[in-house]
């Protein structure tokens, strides 16, 4: 699905949103639009049209999940809130990421209320209400796991009225709750397949949906459901392996995929982000790039000599650079190494590159079964197999459990191959605060690294409240139910 404009956008009161190409026409009303099938599938395509603006996936939802991680470095000032740990409730990624999920939210929920009452192919109309159940349940996971609690909005915003607009944040777990809720509804619903759904990921299906529950029961410790939802995924016949690490990129529905943004690469679809990491050429502009490769993180590839996913992941713009160069070169500024996040690699052509981008891949799912099962059961062959697919996919030895021979070494293998394996694809800071939040559990459950020690190195303090952005303040300002984050 690749991005198209709709009217069905002027019912959803989103000022300020630039998704649109045309006018909206003022006499559509939910009573007159909601009549027909054409009607739903209009609905559907804007929840999902959504999510392509720089906002959300089109560029901050990267940001935010890599620059303040160990991954990335960067002189652009535009990133600097984020790598430095300094951000604040005006800052503009705590604000546009907070709007633009709100604004997914309203979309989805329209579907949700108007959807079901339309007269229509009953598979098909489930299947449409079942994608704006996963598509709910997506945005409000991304909400919780950045601001913690906030206001359950469960039906479209159709009116500025008070009453409906100004909510008090729910709790977390009301949130999670929610979550899983929606997640269940959506696995209901949805079809196990869609027409050429080998070739498109860019709907949700049930095993989509199972991704994702995958995900968020990792974040919960739920280790027992994450291993089930992961294991439906992994039985599924839709997904294979890329036979390489490089045949992933750049992203374009190919048999990994489980679910990737769609950019159509002009004026009206096009992705952002590779313009912004890539340097010039292949980009179309030269600047100070967000998402530099930290040098910490290069060594950790040059670790291992034989792994294949360094050459495309932070690779280098001068030629002959081998790896004993690649290694020695680490001591130096890594700007000044020339290494680049080498993800997107298809014609920037003026930030509308038609590149797609990843929200869930077949690898994350085995490294999150592989995790769920040893943070169960310790590690078992079973684990190990999944974890050995990854690793030598990306050229690297199968290990035994003799080489991994307690829960933790297993733990610290799999976090390693995560960073290594999904490095600058937006979820290295979402680990790094889940890791952290494992270990304020008291359950046993450590990491070498976390985000507290992250917000430690940038802020000389380990202040668990950067776990959490700020709510916007104009948020703040508008709605006086809203209580601020402590800290902030």
């Amino acid at each position: 699905m690749k991005r198209i404009a709709i009217l069905f956008s002027s019912l959803l009161l989103l000022a300020g949103c630039d998704v649109l190409d045309k006018q909206p026409l003022p006499s559509i009303t939910p009573e007159n639009f909601f009549t027909n099938a054409d009607d739903a599938e209009a609905a559907i395509t804007a929840a999902y049209d959504a999510m392509q603006v720089a906002g959300y996936y089109g560029q901050d939802a990267n940001v935010i999940g890599e620059m303040p991680s160990d991954n990335c470095t960067s002189t652009n000032g535009d990133v600097n809130a984020m790598e430095r740990i300094i951000w604040t409730p005006q800052t503009g990624q705590v604000n546009n990421y907070f709007q633009n999920l709100y604004i997914s939210i309203n979309r989805a929920n329209a579907v949700l209320k108007y959807v079901p009452a339309i007269t229509m192919d009953t598979a098909r109309r489930n299947q449409i209400v079942g994608e704006a159940y996963f598509l709910r349940g997506l945005h409000y996971f991304n909400l919780v796991r950045l601001y913690g609690g906030v206001p359950l909005r469960l039906e479209p915003t159709e009116s500025g009225e008070s009453s409906i607009v100004t909510l008090a944040r729910s709790t977390p777990e009301q949130i999670y709750t929610q979550i899983t809720a929606d997640l269940q509804q959506a696995e209901r619903l949805t079809a196990a397949d869609l027409g050429g759904q080998a070739q498109n990921r860019a709907r949700a299906i049930k095993t989509t949906v199972n991704a994702l529950q995958a995900r968020v029961f990792l974040t919960q410790q739920r280790w027992a459901d994450a291993a089930t939802a992961a294991s439906k995924v992994l039985s599924s016949s839709l997904y294979q392996l890329s036979p390489t690490f490089k045949g992933l990129y750049p992203p374009d529905n190919n048999p990994e995929s489980i679910f990737e943004i769609q950019y159509s690469g002009n004026a009206d679809g096009g992705f952002v982000l590779p313009d912004l990491v890539l340097p010039s050429p292949p980009a179309t502009y030269s600047y100070p790039k967000f998402n530099i490769p930290t040098t910490e993180l290069i060594e950790r590839y040059a670790d291992t000599l034989t792994d294949l996913r360094y050459k495309f992941t932070g690779q280098v713009t001068s030629a002959g650079r081998d790896h004993a160069s690649y290694v020695k070169a680490t001591s130096m500024n890594v700007n000044d190494n020339g290494y680049f996040v080498y993800k997107w690699t298809s014609n920037p052509n003026a930030f509308n590159s038609p590149d797609n981008y990843y929200v869930l891949r077949l690898a994350d799912v085995y490294l999150m079964y592989a995790e769920a099962i040893n943070e169960q059961s310790g590690p078992t062959q079973q684990a190990l197999n999944r974890l050995n697919t990854v690793r030598t996919r990306a050229g690297l030895p199968a290990l035994t459990l003799a080489d991994l021979t307690t829960q933790q070494a297993f733990r610290n293998e799999v976090d390693r191959q995560r960073r290594l394996e999904l490095a600058f694809e937006g979820e290295r800071w979402f680990d790094l605060i889940r890791y952290a939040r494992h270990a304020q559990t008291g359950t046993g459950v450590s990491h070498a690294v976390t985000a507290l020690d992250i917000i430690q190195q940038q802020r000389g303090t380990r202040d668990a409240n950067y776990l959490l952005f700020p709510i916007p303040q104009n948020e703040i300002n508008n709605n006086p139910l809203l209580q601020q984050n402590p800290g902030y």
